[in-house]
This record gives C-alpha cells, sequence and structure tokens, in this order.
C-alpha cells in the first residue's frame, strides 16, 4: 500500500494547524490539543469555556462539508485496517493520552514549539511507538 504524496496540501494543512494554534494561544492562552478540548467539551468548567471547545469541535465537524463546497467532492479517505482494529487503536490511544497528558496534537504543534520539555519526551515516545507498530503489524504480522 503506497501513500500519496500531496506536498501542497500538507503543507497547507500544516501552516493551518500552525496559525489556528497560534491564534488559540494568544486569543485565550489555551493549547490546541485535540483531546484536550473533547475533554473539557464534555466537562467544562464554565460556559466560556464550553463555547470555544464547542466552536473548535464544530470546525473539526464540518471541515468535510467546507472541502465539498470548494471542490465538488469529499476529501477522499481510505481505512486499510478492520473495525476491530480501528476500536483497538482507539482504546490504546485513549490509554496513551491519559498516561501522556496529552496527545499528539498537543503535545508535538503546541508543546514542542513552547520548548517544553515534557512534549519533546512524548513526541518522540509517539513516533517511536508508532515506527515500531507500523513495523510490527505490516512486516512481522502482516496486516
Amino acid at each position: 500500500m503506497e501513500t500519496e504524496f500531496t506536498p501542497l496540501a500538507a503543507t497547507l494543512g500544516g501552516a493551518l494547524i500552525g496559525l489556528a494554534s497560534v491564534l488559540l494561544m494568544w486569543v485565550r492562552g489555551n493549547v490546541l490539543g485535540a483531546t484536550g478540548i473533547l475533554a473539557g467539551f464534555m466537562q467544562p468548567n464554565s460556559s466560556a469555556d464550553w463555547a470555544w471547545r464547542a466552536a473548535i469541535l464544530a470546525g473539526m465537524l464540518t471541515g468535510p462539508f467546507v472541502f465539498l463546497f470548494i471542490t465538488g467532492h469529499f476529501p477522499a479517505i481510505e481505512v486499510p485496517v478492520s473495525k476491530l482494529s480501528m476500536i483497538i487503536g482507539g482504546v490504546v490511544v485513549g490509554i496513551g493520552v491519559t498516561y501522556g497528558s496529552g496527545c499528539t496534537s498537543g503535545h508535538g504543534v503546541c508543546g514542542m514549539s513552547r520548548f517544553s520539555p515534557r512534549s519533546f519526551v512524548a513526541t518522540i515516545s509517539f513516533m517511536a511507538g508508532i515506527t515500531l507498530m507500523v513495523f510490527v503489524t505490516r512486516h512481522i504480522l502482516g496486516l
């Protein structure tokens, strides 16, 4: 299985994520970490806290429809694993973000840009774990 190389789309997407992260930190003083945003949305500290989280989650959910409006088609999404694998992966990620005190977006994008030592360690751990998992599932287990 090959992954399509899309340098323009990847650069634009990365720039937009970076811009959103900087704007959220500048305007609200909050880190753009997806799991933290979702957790705070489920148990908000105040209505103002809930509102900004709801706005970001709404943007995440409506993004594919904006893409449809601009391009005339939904983004191509190919999931090359079974539903069981996705469920197991979701549970493992949930455990990881709990013990890692954040997700890849919070540590990898925001934490590293703030030179957080904890985020550097977390991001290195994420990348090492991902590399090992891909190697094991594709080359040892043949999945």
